[in-house]
């Protein structure tokens, strides 16, 4: 799980990103984000809609799953803003691996350095 200087707080920070930042698209979610100088560390935030799932332990099961796969691909110090949006309910089956995959193309697509494995 990330820590809490990794993540959003409030609304306005959000929408900020939604505004400025740039889009990239996966065929499963999609990766919205903006560099933010203020700060030194990359903040996150999963974002799963209600018409994923109408079940909240699932849609914070999907969440957590993002959150942790992120954390192992993205590497520190980053100073951006992002923010995945999940558009397919297909992400709560998908195997570790192939979840793994989709995000490390999102962040290639970004052209966000990930962490060395």
């Amino acid at each position: 799980m990330i820590g809490r200087a990794n993540r959003f707080h409030g609304y306005g920070s959000l929408r900020y990103v939604y505004r400025r930042g740039k889009n990239v698209r996966g065929p499963l979610m999609s990766l919205r984000y903006c560099p933010n100088e203020k700060r030194q560390d990359y903040r996150l935030a999963v974002v799963v809609s209600k018409k994923i799932n109408k079940s909240a332990v699932a849609r914070n099961r999907i969440r957590r799953r993002i959150y942790e796969d992120f954390r192992k691909q993205i590497a520190p110090g980053q100073p951006f803003d992002l923010v995945i949006t999940v558009f397919q309910a297909s992400v709560q089956e998908l195997p570790p691996a192939d979840l793994s995959q989709q995000i490390a193309h999102l962040i290639e697509q970004a052209e966000l350095t990930s962490a060395q494995q």
